[in-house]
């Protein structure tokens, strides 16, 4: 008998089989990209598109008025490659949109939540697009069909029946377009609550924290032409081989100019060691151009530590020598600098050294040159921001960026390479559980409605809300919420408690399998597709991860007939909630992208003739910290911050274990089963620790162990993961998400940003 789908799942139903599929080992590469990248992206391309797809896409991905890459958010330059202005991991994210691969009816008659359920996330998300509005009913094994009106009804209802609209929760995946979100944020506004967490709440929410707090703007203050003028780049905890692969053209012409590129991570990662770039002859028929002219590998999580070593030297060439802080920029921007030199006073330089794992001979070159420089920036992603101190991570860097004056210049700055393609609009054009009452002031403005006053719930308070009983309805603009958050099955029993879970998607993923009473799929166009309305062509806009809005023009037919642009769905529910309420034009605002933009206008700064302007490159929003203009925080100037290293409180025999992604994936959405760039190949459950671990545990190389978590009493298990030795610091760990997010505490966060602690938790293993 088929289990109801409002029963909890298994841990194989929630997390997927525990299964092996076949390891194996080669020694990573010495470089990234080349022409093998260009192999395997084409063939990835021709196998899930065909021919006349991959050309039709390919030829406008990440042109001017073209298509905008799905994937990550890194900026695309004003001169476009005529070659192809994409990665292989690029063209990987295009062609699993545009997948020939149909969910249609049918492919749901013939299979039953629970049997999907217990498919890895690689086969679940290979079964393709998702061709027609889906339900699963209360106490159904299947889902079936359901016209768009009686979809709509649904929602509506199951929202008039909340007893506070606190009780609904609308969770933003980072493709949604700027139109979508606006649209969003305004639907969840009106009905009357800031319950808006967003996929930042789990990767960046440390960098705004950290930046606005001591700049002012939480985004980053550099654009693309300034790492052409860069003495130094610095780039820590980030992996831009396989999360943002046009970053290694940034830093190429960086060094080719003169600069110099430090990497700061704890494994040693292909790309930042050297990049053949595919459109030179020399990364065709040579080796490549060196990235990082130093490399440490630090101890996960010890960056503020060798950032304090760094400031701590910086001091003492000053006293000694001078021309190393920049005075006169500190005394007339920022505060707090007497304190700060207080604070790094009390460690010494050998303690800090120690908790870093590196040498002193490794990071005096380094402190030897940003001595000397003052064009700096300093680059970072998850491998600063998912700690219980991330937000002390981020500022620790902007403490640095201070003392040398190198923020406000052109060739220095800040830089959060953030991921999701459009995650960074998603927050400028609403999506935030924060109140602001200058927003709500501008809401009531145009719209002529008082907007809740009370601070919404982030995701991982949403998820303790789901899982009290305390919220009943889940909706997802996109994204897979159920593989991409902490605490695997807690959070699965989390949507299981809700009364309506809604997922508006491109194609089939773990969250469609895991639900509350009724689930609802509501398939949308995807960014590559074709998107009119009474035969006129739309587009909609993005913001890159510096700032700039541009728009992205579908260009291939949809999927299907019955799929719905994101616009139109949101409206078309706010439409079935508030029936008779015609105060919000929510027909034309779905429909008419342009009166959607002059609204958007009307409610944020820096968006005058958003239409017009969005053609071409696109437009910059207003930046004061790229301006050097720190006026709009308290006392009119900048804040160094006082930041503790972080305590993990290590038992005998746990490790630091931080999740990462292979090359073959990006977020949840799993490509293939390779980390070509790590010599992995054709498995996930892995486990990459140190060889001398290895051998102090008596473990053997290939052996299957279990991992196990333990926060505040409770013990989290995931099972059968196979030891790797690697070069990686002692006593830490990497493992793959989502397979290893069952490990991640859901009560574990960073401070103030309550971002999950995926980078640094608490792990022992267990011999079988």
């Amino acid at each position: 008998m088929e289990t109801k789908n409002n029963e909890l799942q298994t841990v194989a139903e929630a997390i997927g089989p525990i299964e092996f599929t076949g390891l194996r080992l080669t020694a990573p590469p010495q470089y990234a990209a080349g022409v093998p990248a260009v192999k395997i992206a084409l063939e990835h391309a021709m196998r899930e598109m065909g021919l006349a797809k991959s050309i039709a896409t390919l030829s406008k991905l990440n042109q001017k008025e073209g298509i905008d890459c799905p994937g990550c958010a890194w900026p695309d330059p004003d001169h476009r490659s005529n070659l192809g202005e994409f990665c292989e991991n690029g063209v990987k994210a295009i062609a699993e949109e545009a997948t020939n691969k149909r969910v249609t009816p049918a492919f749901f008659e013939k299979y039953s939540v629970k049997e999907m359920s217990q498919w890895s996330d690689f086969k679940i998300g290979k079964s393709g697009r998702v061709t027609h509005p889906m339900i699963l009913r209360e106490g159904d094994t299947h889902y079936t069909p359901i016209a768009w009106e009686e979809a709509f009804e649904i929602i509506g209802q199951n929202l008039q029946l909340l007893d506070d609209p606190n009780q609904a929760v609308f969770y933003t995946s980072g493709r949604s377009s700027n139109e979508a979100a606006f649209l969003y944020g305004l639907f969840a506004r009106k009905l009357g609550t800031n319950n808006m967490p967003d996929c930042s709440n789990m990767c960046h929410e440390s960098s705004g924290a950290g930046l606005f707090q001591t700049l002012g703007i939480g985004k980053g203050s550099v654009t693309l032409e300034d790492f052409q003028y860069a003495d130094v780049v610095m780039v820590i905890g980030q992996n831009p081989g396989t999360n943002h692969p046009r970053m290694l053209t940034a830093l190429e012409k960086c060094r080719q100019k003169g600069g110099k590129v430090v990497s700061v991570n704890p494994l040693k990662e292909a790309a930042l060691v050297r990049f053949k770039n595919p459109q030179e002859v020399k990364g065709v028929i040579g080796d490549g151009a060196a990235i990082s002219d130093f490399y440490l590998q630090i101890k996960i999580n010890q960056d503020v530590a060798l950032l304090k070593y760094i400031m701590k030297r910086l001091i003492e060439i000053e006293q000694e020598e001078g021309n190393v802080i920049d005075w006169d920029f500190i005394r007339e921007n920022t505060n707090g600098t007497e304190e700060l030199f207080k604070d790094l006073s009390q460690y010494t330089k050998a303690e800090l050294i120690q908790k870093t794992g590196l040498k002193v001979g490794e990071i005096e070159p380094i402190v030897t040159l940003l001595a000397q420089k003052k064009k700096v920036i300093i680059c970072w992603a998850m491998g600063l921001t998912q700690h219980k101190n991330g937000v002390d991570n981020i500022r620790e860097c902007v403490n640095l960026l201070l003392l040398k004056g190198s923020i406000g210049i052109q060739g220095g700055g800040t830089c959060p390479v953030r991921g999701h393609s459009n995650v960074q609009g998603d927050r400028t054009v609403g999506i935030t559980h924060h109140v602001s009452p200058k927003l709500n002031a501008a809401f009531e403005r145009t719209f002529h409605f008082k907007p809740p006053t009370l601070e919404g719930l982030d995701v991982v308070h949403c998820i303790k809300a789901m899982y009290e009983g305390k919220a009943k309805v889940f909706m997802a603009l996109g994204g897979n919420f159920l593989s991409a958050a902490s605490d695997t099955n807690y959070t699965a029993k989390a949507l299981q408690n809700c009364d309506l879970t809604v997922s508006v998607s491109t194609k089939l993923n773990r969250t469609h399998l895991v639900t509350g009473k009724t689930a609802l799929i509501l398939p949308t166009l995807g960014r590559t597709e074709k998107d009119s309305s009474d035969g006129k062509s739309r587009f909609v806009t993005v913001e890159n991860s510096m700032g700039r809005v541009h728009r992205s023009v579908g260009r291939i037919k949809p999927a299907s007939e019955h799929l719905m642009s994101e616009p139109e769905i949101v409206s078309r529910i706010a439409k079935s909630y508030f029936k008779e309420d015609f105060s919000i034009p929510w027909q034309r605002l779905g429909t008419d992208y342009d009166f959607t933009r002059s609204k958007i206008s009307e409610v944020f700064d820096g968006f005058k003739d958003y239409t017009e302007r969005s053609k071409k490159s696109g437009f910059d929003l207003p930046n004061h910290t790229r301006r050097g203009d720190f006026s709009k925080l308290p006392g009119g100037v900048a804040k160094f911050s006082i930041n503790q290293l972080p305590d993990h409180d290590l038992k005998d025999g746990e490790f630091l274990m931080m999740t990462i992604r292979s090359h073959d994936q990006y977020n949840t959405t799993i490509y293939g089963l390779d980390d070509r760039y790590r010599g992995i190949f054709n498995e996930r459950r892995v486990i990459l620790i140190n060889p001398k671990d290895v051998e102090a545990l008596a473990l053997k190389a290939n052996e299957v162990v279990d991992l196990k978590s333990e926060y505040n009493g409770v013990e989290r298990k995931a099972e059968n993961f196979i030891i790797v030795p690697y070069e990686i610091p002692q006593g830490n760990l990497a493992s793959y998400f989502p397979e290893a997010n069952v490990l991640i505490p859901n009560d574990q966060f960073a401070t103030i940003s309550n971002t999950p602690i995926s980078k640094s938790v608490r792990v022992s293993i267990v011999k079988k």
